[in-house]
């Protein structure tokens, strides 16, 4: 009886699967309130594409952090290089925005597999460091090739052709936003296909307990491997993202503050489940964007408070306090 009741108790101990709702529908529902967004608010569209690109990348680094379990602060690195290579291609090959776009997401994921084939071999704080020192390598590397990044000045004069040949970017950011929000919409339904299959339920099982998953003969190295390079492949279309929006990329684009940056919108909306980070991301830079008009100096207390709020009582358990009250009221 006893040996029944330690392994019960045992059983219950187990963290229960997620609830997978199907990639179809929380795609959609991206789409619908995306395009909405830009109906509804047709003179900020700038700002929108700006949350796409940004939703973009968090998406990308909760592929590491909320997926993998990998901690970085050197995320940063694979967004740059993206936008660089986006910018280069466009500058002195192509300026095909699709084609810069491919660019964009293979430097991301080459930048990733290499890094990841050393920095994957070691775990917590020294790999949290070693990708602060690969990002910090790389902002290096881009202030001394002035002739390819234009170094403190930025990567300029590059223009995009029309997107598939019919639609030129116009100063009011329609094609722009339409574009952002395309390829966010295209990446998540891939990120929620992948996280959703048994290759991602591998990944999740190795974050939960990388020993057990390696004594099941799960090869823990390469199911990271592939998961930090499509992350950085990710993290690489933001990139040229920004790039081919902008018509810029300056250095803070490799800067340890984006980095940072990410990884407290990623917190802000919850870790893990892909929606929280689209949805940190609007928040955050809505919040930036609102708070930094009114006062410019002191908006970042507004941001601390939030974070201090949802590292106190996660937006899982306010949801559920929110479900109960409502039920109660009723």
């Amino acid at each position: 009886m006893n040996a029944m009741s330690d392994t019960s108790k045992q059983g219950s101990a187990l963290p229960k699967a997620p609830i997978c709702v199907p990639a179809w529908r929380s795609t959609v529902l991206v789409l619908v309130i995306g395009s909405a967004a830009c109906y509804a608010l047709p003179e900020q569209l700038g700002l929108l594409a700006r949350i796409f690109v940004t939703a973009l990348l968090v998406l990308s680094l909760d592929l590491v952090v909320g997926v993998a379990g990998l901690a970085t602060l050197g995320h940063a690195a694979m967004f740059g290089i993206g936008a660089y290579a986006a910018g280069n291609f466009a500058l002195h090959v192509v300026p095909d925005p699709l084609i810069g776009l491919v660019i964009g997401m293979a430097s991301g994921a080459a930048l990733a597999f290499l890094s990841g084939l050393f920095l994957l071999r070691y775990e917590g704080f020294t790999f949290l460091m070693l990708t602060v020192a690969v990002s910090q390598i790389m902002l290096s590397l881009a202030q001394k090739a002035r002739d390819w990044t234009g170094g403190d000045d930025g990567l300029s004069g590059f223009m995009n052709s029309p997107l598939l040949g019919r639609f030129a970017f116009d100063l009011e950011g329609k094609v722009a936003a339409g574009y952002s929000l395309a390829v966010l919409v295209v990446l998540f339904y891939v990120a929620r296909r992948v996280v959703d299959s048994p290759f991602g339920l591998a990944v999740r099982g190795v974050h939960e307990n990388r020993a057990r998953m390696a004594a099941l003969g799960t090869p823990v190295f390469r199911r990271l491997l592939a998961m930090y390079s499509l992350a950085g492949m990710f993290a690489g279309a933001a990139g040229a993202l920004s790039a081919q929006t902008n018509a810029v990329v300056g250095l803070d684009s490799l800067s340890f503050a984006l980095s940072a940056e990410i990884l407290v919108m990623l917190v802000l909306g919850g870790i893990g489940s892909l929606n929280g980070a689209l949805i940190g991301a609007t928040v955050f830079t809505l919040l930036h964007h609102t708070a930094s008009s009114i006062n410019p100096y002191h908006w970042l207390f507004v941001v601390g408070f939030l974070l201090m709020a949802v590292v106190l009582v996660s937006p899982t358990k306010a949801i559920a306090l929110l479900r109960r009250r409502m039920g109660g009221a009723k």
